[in-house]
């Protein structure tokens, strides 16, 4: 997975580029990281927007962080940023659950209880914002796990205590919940159910309670009130779609692969088990156990039987390339990106795999793939290095520095940027839109110098980075 910069409020978004094995390196080192994966965020997406337009939000002015941590909670955060534990995701029996939450914490949004907060706790949320501020930074500057260390110290995202809504404003976040389900058309009974599942949080004490309920106190009128509501519904005891239902599960399965140890994965998916989820789990399980033929035999399994499904191929390609059989990884990649041929992810992936080549011609198609993902993430770090990493290898050392220059405009190293640029200028035809951007990011980078707050950004270290796929 990669990621994306901070930089400029406008800026504020995610990119973690690259598959969720990278995630599972974190996973294993006790660390928290954020993870991106095309096939989840979809999902994620597809149960989200409508929802976010039932509250009057613009689905793509909101952003929505998959937190590798496998703790219940969600959270927002000022920017209209919601974030989602894994944790939440396998908690929730269903697709209904997951929406209720999701719209619960859409209710924080719309009503405002971020910045009211503020009010009622300016030193503890001053903090939080200094706390969460600097992680985003990171985070999104290509940064995830300092970044969300950062965020969360060492009481995973225990600056979030802030956040503790007061009691009034669960209640409201729990109408908007009601109403924005409603308007979908969809039954509000999974958020009782989610709230009914932990209702023990309400008698423990804080220090015990899962992160969700620190932040999101619960009580027994709360769900009384929100039941009588949800009686008086027409969309009562409607349920969840098949298809969803089955992405719900298939983002289950994928998660628990890659999160979890192989032998808990064959032990919640026996071989007995032939689902879809079941071989799905178990591939990834196979594969982090370097089984790699019967990684390849489950997911192989999964192509035949649905052979138009492009994660399938992208988890195949992975798995190749994981295992250093890059060229062995174009031909799956390629699949993946035929099948969903505008997923930036999918490019830079089979970019990646093409350039293992060191033939002429693929890497000119990887430069065509890693222009047409920054077409989608124009500041992608990661997608700038690859980018640098092919000018290099053609011999265009001045293209490579600009791209190189990118890279570090992307991070927000604007001392680094600037330094590259200035090489790139010198050595690129003033007639090329690379020699113009170029110069762009030197006025920006030297206006920014100028200021206090810029040279305090240019003393800074950078942060580790995240290798990633």
């Amino acid at each position: 997975m990669t990621h994306r910069p901070l930089h400029l409020a406008k800026r504020l978004r995610l990119f973690l580029i690259a598959c969720l094995s990278v995630c599972v390196c974190a996973a294993q080192a006790n660390a928290q990281s954020l993870l991106r994966d095309t096939e989840i965020e979809e999902t994620l997406r597809e149960f989200t927007d409508p929802i976010l337009r039932a509250g009057g939000l613009n689905p793509s002015s909101v952003d929505i962080y998959l937190v590798n941590d496998p703790s219940l909670n969600a959270f927002v955060t000022r920017g209209q940023n919601i974030f989602l534990h894994s944790g939440l995701i396998l908690e929730a029996d269903n697709p209904n659950q997951l929406k209720g939450v999701i719209a619960h914490e859409t209710g924080h949004i719309t009503g405002g209880h971020i910045v009211r907060s503020d009010y009622g706790n300016r030193s503890a949320y001053g903090a939080m914002l200094i706390a969460a501020g600097l992680g985003l930074a990171a985070i999104l500057a290509g940064e995830a796990e300092a970044g969300a260390l950062v965020i969360g110290g060492s009481q995973q995202f225990g600056v979030l205590e802030a956040l503790a809504y007061s009691r009034v404003n669960e209640a409201a976040a729990d109408q908007y919940a009601f109403e924005y389900m409603d308007r979908t058309g969809q039954s509000s009974e999974g958020l009782i159910e989610f709230f009914e599942n932990f209702r023990a949080q309400e008698v423990l004490s804080q220090a015990r309670r899962y992160p969700y309920f620190r932040g999101h106190p619960l009580s027994a009128d709360r769900i009384d009130a929100l039941r009588e509501k949800v009686r008086d519904s027409e969309h009562t005891g409607k349920t969840d779609t098949p298809e969803e239902i089955h992405k719900h599960k298939m983002m289950q399965a994928k998660l628990r692969g890659f999160l979890e140890g192989p032998q808990l994965v064959y032990s919640r998916f026996p071989l007995s088990d032939q689902s879809q989820y079941a071989r799905y789990a178990r591939a990834v399980a196979n594969f982090k156990q370097a089984d790699l033929k019967q990684a390849i035999k489950e997911i192989d399994s999964l192509i035949e039987e649905e052979p138009g499904n492009p994660y399938f191929y992208e988890l195949k390609a992975q798995i190749l390339y994981e295992s250093g059989q890059g060229e062995a990884s174009i031909a799956p990649a390629q699949d993946a990106l035929d099948r969903k041929p505008d997923a930036p992810l999918l490019m830079i992936a089979l970019a990646q795999s093409k350039m293992q080549t060191r033939d002429t011609g693929d890497y000119t198609r990887a430069v065509e793939l890693l222009k047409a993902a920054l077409q989608y993430e124009p500041n992608n770090a990661h997608a700038w290095r690859l980018l640098a990493d092919v000018y290099a290898a053609q011999g265009e050392d001045a293209l490579a520095k600009y791209a190189t220059a990118e890279r570090f405009y992307a991070r927000g190293d604007i001392v680094s940027a600037r330094s590259f640029a200035q090489r790139a200028q010198e050595d690129l035809p003033r007639t090329l839109p690379q020699w113009r951007r170029a110069s762009d990011i030197v006025v920006v980078a030297e206006t920014q110098l100028a200021t206090k707050d810029g040279r305090r950004r240019a003393g800074r270290k950078p942060l580790v980075s995240l290798t990633t796929r």
